[in-house]
Formats: C-alpha cells, sequence, structure tokens
C-alpha cells in the first residue's frame, strides 16, 4: 500500500500531472480538451415536487410521520440517482404551512384537516436530508391562493383570511388574497420570510400563479379595490401589475437584506406577450400571456434584476406551431442576456404519453431533443422537472433516455457571481490510500464557509492535460460534514493508478482550486 499526499509527487511526473490541473495543454491537445456538452461542468438539475393536492408528496393525507419522511427520502433518492442537484419542494400550496408557521395554520395536505400538526417538522426534516445528500432545497410557494374550494368558513378559524374577509376574492371555484390589498401583500411576505428567517433552505420559488388564470363568464371582483388603493393608476390592468411587481420587489429585498445567498426564482408560464399582441413577444398565438392574463410582467422581473433564476414552464413540444420550444427558448435566451438572472427551463415531463396536443410527446426521445437544443444556447443553465412522480414514472423510457444521453454525470450548480463571487480556501493536506474497499481520500477543510466538495479523478495514463473544463472527471460531490473530511471510491479498479483533486464549494458553489493527490498501487 502506498499513499501520496497532495503536491507529494516528485520530478518530471509531478510537474506532468500539475500541468493537467491549471489547463495548460498542448496545442495538440485543445480538440480533445473542448468541453462535452452531454457533460456539463456546471448545470441546474431539479423536479418539482408538489404538495397541492397530494400531487408528489404527501401521496395522500394521513400518513405517519415516519412515512411522510420515508417518502420525501425516497423523493431525495430520486434525485442523486439521477444526478440532479437540487429539488424545488412545495411548502406553501395554499396560504399554509409544511412548517410550524408563526402566520399561517399547518396544510390539510398533511393530515388530511388544516392546521393539524404532523408531528414533526417537514421543513426541517426536508433541508436536513436534502443537504446530507449535497441537494439544493428550494422552496417553493404559491403567493395568493387560499383554498382549493370556496367555503371561507371551512379554513381554520384563526386563519388570517377569516380574521379578514374583505381581503378574500371567490373567482373560479377557488379562493384568493386580493392582490391589491397592501396589508394582504404584506401578510403573503411575512409568511414567505417566516421560513426565510428560520430554515436553512436554498431559494424561495414561485410558480406560475399570481392574478388567477382568465376563466371564461367571471369576473375578478377587485373593483372596490382598485378605487381605494389605485396608488394613482388609472388603468385596472397597469395596477394589476403594479400589484405584483411590489411583490416581487419586496419580497426579493427582503430576503437579500437577511440572508444575501438566498436565491429567488420564478417559474412563469412561458409566453410572455404573443408576437400579434407585442412585436417584442414571442412568435406564439398561446391562449394566455402572462402580461396581459395574470398581471405578471415576466420580462420586466428579469429586466429589472429583481430574481435571481428565471424557469419558463415552455411545456410544449418542438416545432407545435401554436408555441414552439425551439423558438420560446431563445426568447427567453435573448431576455435574460447582460443580466445576472439565470435561464432555467421548465420541462413537462407529465405530458410524456399522456398528451394528445402534439405527436411528439408520444417519442421517447421528445425531452432528451429539448435538452439537445438547450445545449447550443449559452444562457440555458439548467432544466426543472414537472413533476416528480412524471419523473419517476419513466413513461417510455423517456428518463432513462434522458439521463443516458445528459445526466451520466454530475454536474455543479451554476454560480451566482453578482451574489457572491470568492471563491472558498481550497482543502488542505489531501490524501489517498488504497484500501480493500477502493480508495479512500481524507482531508482538511480551511474555509468556514466550505459548504461541500467536488472530486475529480482521472487515470494516470495517456497524455490527458485538460483542465476539468467539464464533468468528465467529475466523481461526485459531497456536503461537508467538519473540520476533516473522508470519501471512498468504491468504483477505482485495483492496480489501476488515478490522480485525484478535490475541490471546495462555498453554499453559491463558488470553487476553489483544485489540491491534487495521487494514489498508484
Amino acid at each position: 500500500m502506498r499513499v501520496w499526499r497532495a503536491m507529494g509527487v516528485l520530478g518530471a511526473t509531478a510537474g506532468l500531472l500539475l500541468g493537467g490541473l491549471t489547463g495548460t495543454a498542448s496545442a495538440a491537445d485543445q480538440q480533445t480538451c473542448t468541453p462535452n456538452a452531454s457533460t456539463p461542468l456546471r448545470q441546474f438539475r431539479a423536479s418539482w415536487i408538489s404538495s397541492v393536492v397530494n400531487i408528489d408528496w404527501p401521496s395522500k393525507t394521513g400518513l405517519s410521520a415516519a412515512q411522510q419522511q420515508a417518502e420525501l427520502i425516497g423523493w431525495l433518492n430520486d434525485a442523486v440517482r439521477q444526478h440532479h442537484n437540487a429539488v424545488i419542494l412545495q411548502v406553501r400550496p395554499t396560504a399554509d404551512a409544511f412548517w410550524p408557521s408563526k402566520v399561517e395554520p399547518w396544510s390539510q395536505y398533511l393530515t388530511g384537516h388544516q392546521g393539524g400538526d404532523p408531528g414533526y417538522d417537514p421543513l426541517k426534516f426536508a433541508v436536513a436530508e436534502a443537504h446530507k445528500r449535497n441537494l439544493e432545497l428550494h422552496a417553493w410557494f404559491n403567493p395568493y391562493r387560499l383554498s382549493m374550494g370556496t367555503d371561507l368558513n371551512a379554513l381554520v378559524p384563526t386563519h388570517p383570511a377569516r380574521l379578514h374577509p374583505d381581503w378574500v376574492v371567490t373567482y373560479g371555484g377557488k379562493l384568493y388574497y386580493n392582490p391589491g390589498i397592501p396589508a394582504a401583500r404584506k401578510l403573503v411576505e411575512d409568511a414567505i420570510m417566516d421560513a426565510v428567517a428560520n430554515y436553512d433552505i436554498d431559494g424561495v420559488h414561485f410558480d406560475d400563479y399570481f392574478y388567477p388564470y382568465p376563466v371564461a363568464g367571471q369576473t375578478f371582483n377587485d373593483a372596490a379595490t382598485f378605487a381605494q388603493y389605485n396608488d394613482g393608476y388609472t388603468n385596472l390592468q397597469d395596477w394589476r401589475r403594479h400589484n405584483i411587481d411590489l411583490l416581487i420587489q419586496e419580497l426579493g429585498s427582503r430576503i437579500k437584506a437577511i440572508k444575501p445567498w438566498v436565491k429567488f426564482g420564478i417559474s412563469p408560464f412561458a409566453v410572455w406577450r404573443n408576437k400579434a399582441t407585442d412585436p417584442e413577444g414571442t412568435d406564439t398565438t398561446a391562449g394566455v400571456q402572462t402580461y396581459d392574463d395574470l398581471a405578471a410582467d415576466t420580462r420586466k422581473w428579469v429586466r429589472e434584476e429583481w430574481i435571481d433564476y428565471i424557469v419558463p414552464q415552455v411545456y410544449w413540444a418542438q416545432g407545435f406551431a401554436p408555441a414552439d420550444y425551439n423558438k420560446i427558448v431563445p426568447w427567453w435566451a435573448e431576455q435574460v442576456r447582460g443580466t445576472h438572472v439565470h435561464l432555467y427551463i421548465g420541462e413537462a415531463t407529465y405530458k410524456v404519453g399522456t398528451s394528445t396536443q402534439s405527436p411528439d410527446w408520444s417519442d421517447p426521445q421528445e425531452l432528451s431533443d429539448h435538452l439537445a437544443f438547450d445545449s447550443t444556447i449559452p444562457e440555458v443553465k439548467g432544466n426543472i422537472f414537472f413533476s416528480a412522480k412524471d419523473v419517476r414514472a419513466d413513461r417510455l423510457g423517456a428518463t432513462t433516455l434522458l439521463n443516458h444521453n445528459w445526466y451520466s454525470k454530475p454536474a455543479l450548480i451554476p454560480a451566482m457571481p453578482a451574489l457572491d463571487s470568492r471563491a472558498p480556501l481550497p482543502a488542505h493536506a489531501v490524501r489517498a490510500t488504497r484500501t480493500t474497499d477502493g480508495v479512500q481520500l481524507n482531508w482538511s477543510r480551511t474555509s468556514t464557509d466550505t459548504t461541500s466538495y467536488a472530486i475529480y479523478r482521472r487515470e494516470l495514463k495517456g497524455n490527458d492535460h485538460c483542465p476539468d473544463n467539464d464533468a468528465r472527471n467529475l466523481l461526485t460531490t459531497i456536503r461537508s460534514t467538519g473540520p476533516t473530511q473522508s470519501y471512498v471510491d468504491t468504483t477505482a479498479v485495483p492496480g489501476t493508478a488515478y490522480l485525484y483533486s478535490v475541490t471546495a464549494l462555498d453554499r453559491l458553489s463558488n470553487q476553489s482550486v483544485p489540491i491534487p493527490t495521487v494514489s498508484i498501487r
């Protein structure tokens, strides 16, 4: 057994190996050093885990705490197996909470009745288990939806909506807070900030619900509110957009005021406006336009940089004439270009093998083709899939195919230099030891702001001088657990010499310089 410490390889061999790490590839190597688009080093990968009406988790109400926890661990393990690096977990589906909120009652989707204590803290459990697996956890909140029904009295008596019935609007068979009432908006923000302040979440996430989707023959009754709180606006639609703008701007500022590292992201319906409505819109004929129908000026939020990432729900196939994936994605790329806002694309896994909207959803290749298209657009930094149960269902083998083609290797979370660009100090005293189980790496933490590590491995043969500019050599990422760390590479082949390197990452995925070590049998 031989143990080689970091920087301990002597002579010409050391110079050759370390040259590979620092990227001093010869001209002859340049072609092979070109990053492989199918194994990007950084890419956001996640699924939405929906709790409303028990879509994904918990699978039904009334499960015991242990059963709920086991189900959630199953979803997190799915993410790890698929080389995802985040989960989007719905924790406030209908003005309720998946944590002991100081503002709102326990969610009915936990126990079957609103206000019922599930016997543990689901959000605390989710954060701990996600981080244990080195997954980011983005807490997903629905801002204004109060109830999936219309009976206000079905809410617990202490619910803020029961105490302030004048804040409530009935529309389309559901109850909503009125976004035009400043006190209601503040309550929504307070409810979300309760989770931000008290939990180590990595992101605050909204989906596509602001003012409700239009329902034929019905009017969202806010005329009296407009008269009282119009803020000088004379046009109802402009005022509604102003109300939602205030929510986004205020909430973003409040998040960053207490936790500057927590990301704020929104996943809107993908059509801002059709080109026929506005020449600056997308070449689509969608029946809904967020600007006009949901009072959500999604493009403005990007331009003003009020959010950190946007995930348009591009839930259509390539070539689908009313809303073509291949036209919508480039439009969004153009919107984020020159801003600090990241662009991830929302994918309709739920349509695979089930949708008659387009024959393309009967093709197991459709989702893989989406990622192939996205790989040609530098602004696209990742994808999120709706929803977890559909990803797991793997209809037509589409998930398996996508994972094989595009997620064969792990990936780091894309860094956000606008929030923080300072890398942590590198790991210290890295060493590798051959054991009966494989190769054991040990090292020490240098920076207290290190939250995880990336471990790279390459074989000591041939002329691999390339820097790790893609994930071809990325073995895994692991969570930091203290001042000393270890990892066993059980896939190491006996008798094969490897060059390992370890990098430290902070919670915004800034990466230190690599520290190399060699294990030779």
